[in-house]
């Protein structure tokens, strides 16, 4: 496996560039490792182009697609650069047979309650029917298994009840839970508006509470008595409601942004 650039190629290597990004946004490689879930070992490894540790092109490649995002690089160009560096990219590998099965699974039935109401309702008929034919239509007889024919049809088919309607949701729930914050402490919730974001969020102790991804259309919301530190890996997915009030921002998709947010009015630190 080659380490570094090809002799012809004038561009610094992959993990030259992974390194000096991560530097000018202000993260360590700690916090890097915490932030993509790729260990601390293969996140140095690859920063002096090391792949061996990768486990393969593969995961290789996905790695460096990982940090590349993280530290706000373009991840494709980097890609690119492997490819050209490894011996390009393998082909498709016999895996494809798989995911077509998995696709092409059928999906488990549910039972249909509704076939099966109406087959009762015409075993119930058609039970009925003969006993009304073989005991004759006229005598008490008869009457009594004409009343209960037609009790057990009513059994049989019970009038559905009509489901309540479900309340409206007020289009302000969750601006109003955030307006009642309280105002002895910090509140801050972010959501992942248009894509996925990494998240770090610490106390003013230095307490973790929350370290991992946001997936799109999550929302997490963190409290403190004085102070919540923050770091966004991606902080242009990102929209902050802090102490019950909008945080407008201009990041950008790919930014790492580190924040710090104290009780009252909102104020990056």
């Amino acid at each position: 496996m080659s380490i570094g650039n090809s002799p012809e190629d004038d561009r610094p290597s992959i993990g030259h560039t992974l390194h000096q990004a991560r530097i000018a946004a202000g993260l360590t490689v700690e916090e890097v490792s915490s932030a993509t879930r790729v260990r601390i070992p293969i996140v140095h490894a690859i920063e002096q182009d090391d792949f061996s540790r990768c486990g393969g092109d593969v995961y290789a490649r996905g790695h460096i697609r990982t940090l590349a995002r993280a530290v706000a690089v373009d991840p494709a160009a980097l890609v690119d650069q492997y490819d050209a560096e490894h011996g390009g990219r393998p082909a498709p590998t016999p895996v494809a047979p798989l995911f077509e099965a998995e696709r092409i699974k059928p999906e488990r039935r549910r039972p249909n309650w509704t076939a099966a109401m109406v087959a009762a309702i015409v075993v119930v008929i058609g039970f009925v029917g003969f006993t009304m034919f073989s005991g004759g239509s006229g005598g008490k007889g008869g009457k009594q298994v004409a009343e209960g024919s037609t009790t057990a049809t009513k059994g049989a088919s019970p009038k559905p009840s009509k489901p309540a309607d479900p309340k409206p949701s007020s289009p302000s729930a969750s601006d109003s839970a955030i307006a009642a914050v309280p105002k002895d402490k910090v509140t801050v919730k972010l959501s992942a508006v248009d894509d996925k974001s990494w998240i770090s969020a610490k106390a003013h102790n230095g307490k973790l509470l929350f370290d991992g991804v946001l997936a799109k259309g999550e929302s997490k919301t963190f409290t403190d008595a004085q102070q919540v530190d923050l770091i966004l890996g991606n902080a242009g997915a990102i929209q902050l409601f802090v102490n019950g009030k909008d945080v407008h921002n201009d990041f950008q998709t790919g930014q790492v942004e580190r924040l710090s947010y104290t009780k009252g009015d909102p104020e990056a630190g």
